[in-house]
């Protein structure tokens, strides 16, 4: 098996990020996804705690996020964000709030509880469990899916830090409690990722076209990918092999 892409995610469901390498660290998420996130206004957030991601402006109610794409300069902090329907911009999370705000306000739902603060937890990051986790994803299984659709479909509207390919599709759920080396890592697989709304929207263009959900209780679930936690830290990199231990 060999490591196919790797992406993180700096603030969290507004825009993703392509890596050659990373570094990952033990019991830590991939080094900058979701360290920062957009709290809406109704969410319950207290400083330096991880909350669930109900608290947060996010895919699966403002399927136009999806289309957001992000670079981020780690030196800096600051993050350069696109959209097909915003204007390129350059913020800090923290340091640039209420620009970072403005921006994003156009492209989440009106009815909804809005877009009101943004809030960081280094490290562990907003992830959507309730561990310090990274996703992976295999290739195959996009395949899969997209055969079961009948459409095309991009990977990266599952939202995964670490692809990979080499064995059949759906494999990956038998891995659950087993250690998988990648590069010079290791990862505990820990479960399954049930997935959502964010899923059926286009990354492209933001707007919901393919109904993965109904795609996926073909198979009488809607997982895909699996959550890990870095055990034993070390350097990963696209090409790496993955091992199961």
């Amino acid at each position: 098996m060999q490591i196919t892409a790797l992406y993180r995610h700096p603030i969290k469901s507004h825009g993703r990020e392509s890596l050659d390498h990373v570094t990952l660290i033990e019991g830590q998420s991939m080094p900058f996804d979701r360290r920062w996130a957009v709290a809406h206004e109704a969410a319950k957030v207290e400083e330096a705690e991880w909350v669930a991601c109900a608290n947060f402006s996010r895919g699966s109610k403002a399927p136009l996020l999806m289309a957001v794409n992000a670079t981020l300069d780690e030196a800096s902090g600051q993050i350069t964000l696109t959209h097909p329907d915003r204007p390129t911009i350059t913020v800090h999370p923290t340091r640039d709030e209420k620009a970072l705000i403005d921006w994003v306000m156009p492209l989440v739902p009106q009815n909804r509880a809005l877009p009101a603060k943004v809030v960081e937890l280094p490290s562990r990051g907003y992830t959507d469990s309730p561990y310090a986790s990274l996703s992976l994803c295999n290739t195959a299984s996009h395949a899969a899916v997209e055969t079961l659709a009948q459409t095309p479909l991009s990977p990266l509207r599952w939202r995964g830090n670490i692809w990979f390919d080499g064995v059949p599709a759906w494999e990956e759920f038998g891995w659950v409690d087993r250690d998988v080396r990648l590069g010079a890592a290791v990862l505990r697989i820990k479960e399954p990722i049930v997935r959502c709304l964010a899923t059926t929207a286009n990354p492209e263009t933001g707007e919901r076209d393919v109904d993965t959900l109904r795609t996926l209780n073909i198979l009488g679930h809607q997982n895909f990918g699996i959550y890990a936690e870095v055990i034993t830290g070390g350097a990963v990199a696209v090409g790496d092999s993955l091992e199961i231990l």
